[in-house]
């Protein structure tokens, strides 16, 4: 080893799901939304000049979009590079208690890297046997801070707001984070509570339900106090986060709302019949409240059928890790991309 690798900072590091560079694949394998964005969108004439200039640091236009769109006042409004930099910024900023903080043993799988990465410490706390949250371990016992999705992932179970609530308001001495990049898919967000709660913030992403993966937006809504201070890290970190195209098509979308709906009833709708096409094929699938299932066949392992679909050309996400091994996460595609999935596992499992 040499001698300057002791200063190194090592982590084990977060794996994002395959993005692969082949031809007519069918991709349900990183949960990105099947529809494109919005047309006002894709109609935008951005003055190429602008690129030699240094974008907002404040980022008003997009802040300021969604306070109005949310009902809430810019002050609580904080935008990022996707939420993983929101959520990122959220813990160097709120996690830095001796104790530990609080996470499931199976969601996002970033939560214990950023944790690593920044020295915080932290517990995993078990979902019950049904994969569910159970509150009565975030209650009533010293911690650094909580996080968690809602719904959850990878198994896109949904937690009641008034669940969420029993956690917030019984920790009132740490900060709360509510991740909702997968409310839009079927939740009712716990929005309504920054004002009742100091302690809770709440994050969103543009990936999923706006259909805006590839531009890396993130927002994050709370007290002004809570704001305030992530700004205060952000500018201590990097001033420049968002690039000035992506404020500007980002404010476009939230303009859109009518096209932002009808997107994410056509999701929810093929997510149910795929649920039901799924179950007569064998699987347990989890309920899922997000735009994936979770599930696991009766006969066949999930290594198995993730490797003959991604010889089939379908790329869908398996994990290895303790307690989901056997399962699938099957992001929802076009009604045209589930119905071949359903043609491709019934041949697989009729050759059994």
């Amino acid at each position: 080893m040499k001698a300057w690798e002791k200063n190194i900072r090592k982590v084990t590091p977060y794996v994002p799901g395959e993005q692969p560079k082949v031809d007519g694949i069918i991709k349900l394998n990183t949960n990105e939304n099947p529809y494109g964005p919005s047309k006002r969108v894709e109609e935008i004439k951005y003055d190429m000049d602008n690129l030699r200039k240094y974008p907002d640091p404040k980022i008003e236009l997009l802040v300021d979009a969604i306070a109005e769109y949310h009902g809430l006042t810019s002050d609580k409004v904080f935008v990022g590079v996707g939420s993983d930099d929101v959520i990122a910024m959220a813990f160097m900023t709120y996690f830095n208690s001796d104790k530990p903080i609080l996470f499931p043993d199976i969601t996002y799988s970033f939560y214990d890297v950023w944790a690593d990465m920044l020295h915080i410490p932290y517990e995993r706390v078990p979902l019950n046997s049904d994969f569910r949250i159970v509150k009565e371990d975030y209650i009533g016992r010293e911690c650094g801070g909580i996080i968690f999705p809602n719904p959850n992932a990878p198994t896109g179970i949904l937690e009641s707001v008034d669940f969420i609530e029993e956690i917030v308001k019984a920790n009132p001495d740490v900060i709360v984070i509510i991740d909702e990049a997968y409310i839009d898919f079927g939740g009712e967000t716990v929005l309504p509570l920054i004002d009742k709660y100091d302690n809770l913030v709440i994050t969103r992403t543009f990936s999923k339900s706006r259909s805006m993966a590839g531009l890396r937006i993130g927002y994050a809504m709370a007290n002004p106090v809570l704001i305030k201070y992530l700004n205060d890290v952000k500018y201590s970190f990097n001033s420049y986060t968002l690039n000035s195209l992506s404020i500007i098509l980002g404010t476009e979308s939230v303009k859109d709302d009518a096209y932002f709906k009808e997107t994410v009833q056509k999701v929810i709708n093929t997510r149910e019949w795929f649920t039901e096409e799924a179950k007569k094929l064998g699987f347990r699938v989890l309920p899922s409240s997000s735009n994936f299932v979770f599930a696991e066949h009766e006969k066949l392992s999930g290594n198995e059928i993730f490797e003959y679909l991604k010889a089939n050309k379908i790329y869908v996400r398996h994990f290895s890790s303790p307690r989901i091994d056997n399962f699938l996460r099957i992001s929802i595609g076009t009604d045209e991309e589930m119905k071949a999935l359903v043609n491709c596992l019934r041949q697989q499992i009729e050759a059994l």
